[in-house]
């Protein structure tokens, strides 16, 4: 896939398959949206229903012609599939469509890499992206043919090349991840800093593009890059919040958003980043309350944070862009509370745009800090107790 910078927009065939599994995206919105990130232009849809993937070409041979025959009507440059495919099954589909094949893995691989602005992040995305093509080398090498150099010889310029390419990869996977523990400890030597300082550490987390950075924003009065689209703050940034409700200041990190289907490699490799929301004291579960997917949004969100080992972190829900609701469907009370991972979480409505519910937001995060200090003060006292000398 050509980065945008670097051609105008293209046109793509959407295709998905429904495996049977939950939350099959039949309309292949999301797929869509991320396309447009990516800078092509959905020209057409098309969705399949199996049992299990096909083998060979995913779809099978049938709906793999079908596929075909709309590309060239529709002149489609490219066909990206809202699943991952492997790398046989991407090699044999570009072969048989003739044009090239990608899935979503990759589609949110070069969203990344457009928008990694910080160096851990561009590492980061470098790792993800590196992995992702040590697994294709059969098919990045497949103009070069395994010819056999004589009798008894093995092997051949094809294999060689294969075998070298790996070995650079490989080599490069690993000078990355030797650049991205400094990283990692340069940020384990900043969050020491703040623990000694005692500071109470707020993550905003949340589905991507539920107004996460225009929230933080909102709240901290910071500069932060916030747009209606997906993935658009990749790298975490950390100011101070003031409450004057608890009349001290609080530490507020912004971080990446969560989606479906996040590629594993993409969360191995942003464990760094990720590390924020484990270590916080506290998360601000921001949901789209205008989407009509929400329910799942929250589910897959809730799922990522146990896969970084975030599930027990304590929650606050805000359920943000109420203005986009229809005014029938706009809460009446901007706080309650509602279950979230087996448990009853806090939750506030607010508009980032317009500010309603920032101040309802403002002191609940106060009250869950005034709680959390009073949870902690028994502790202290009883050290000291048992500390005085009989």
């Amino acid at each position: 896939m050509t980065p945008t910078s670097e051609r105008p927009t293209a046109p793509a065939i959407l295709v998905g398959v429904d495996l049977g599994l939950p939350h099959f995206d039949a309309e292949l919105e999301e797929l869509g949206l991320l396309a447009q990130t990516a800078g092509l232009e959905p020209v057409a849809r098309v969705t399949a229903k199996r049992r299990a993937p096909d083998a060979a070409l995913f779809v099978g041979k049938g709906k793999a012609d079908e596929i075909k025959a709309l590309a060239d009507q529709c002149g489609a440059s490219e066909i990206l599939f809202d699943q991952a495919l492997s790398p046989a099954q991407q090699r044999n589909l570009e072969r048989h469509m003739e044009r090239p094949v990608n899935d979503r893995t990759l589609l949110i691989l070069e969203i990344f890499a457009q928008r990694a602005r910080s160096h851990e992040g561009k590492l980061q995305v470098e790792l993800a992206r590196l992995q992702y093509l040590s697994t294709r080398l059969v098919r990045r090498w497949s103009h070069l043919e395994r010819q056999r150099g004589g009798i008894g010889a093995r092997g051949g310029p094809g294999e060689t090349q294969i075998e070298l390419d790996r070995r650079m990869i490989g080599e490069a996977i690993k000078r990355t991840r030797e650049r991205l523990v400094k990283v990692k400890k340069q940020r384990n030597t900043q969050r020491r800093q703040r623990e000694r300082r005692d500071t109470f550490n707020i993550s905003l987390v949340g589905y991507t593009n539920a107004g996460k950075s225009t929230l933080f924003n909102a709240l901290v009065k910071a500069r932060s890059y916030a747009a209606d689209q997906l993935f658009a703050t990749l790298d975490t940034t950390t100011r101070e919040l003031y409450l004057g409700e608890a009349g001290r200041s609080v530490a507020l990190s912004d971080t990446v958003g969560f989606i479906r289907d996040l590629p594993h490699s993409l969360i191995d490799a942003f464990q760094a980043t990720l590390h924020e929301a484990a270590e916080a004291d506290l998360l601000l579960h921001v949901v789209d309350a205008a989407n009509p997917h929400h329910p799942e949004q929250i589910e897959e969100v809730q799922r990522v944070l146990e896969e970084i080992g975030a599930a027990d972190v304590p929650q606050l829900l805000v359920f943000n862009k109420i203005d986009a609701l229809p005014e029938g469907q706009r809460p009446r009370r901007l706080v309650d509370t509602m279950e979230v991972g087996g448990r009853q979480a806090p939750r506030v409505f607010t508009s980032a745009q317009s500010g309603r519910g920032l101040a309802e937001l403002r002191g609940e995060i106060a009250r869950v800090l005034a709680e959390s200090r009073d949870a902690r003060a028994p502790q202290a006292s009883d050290a000291r107790f048992d500390e005085t000398p009989s």
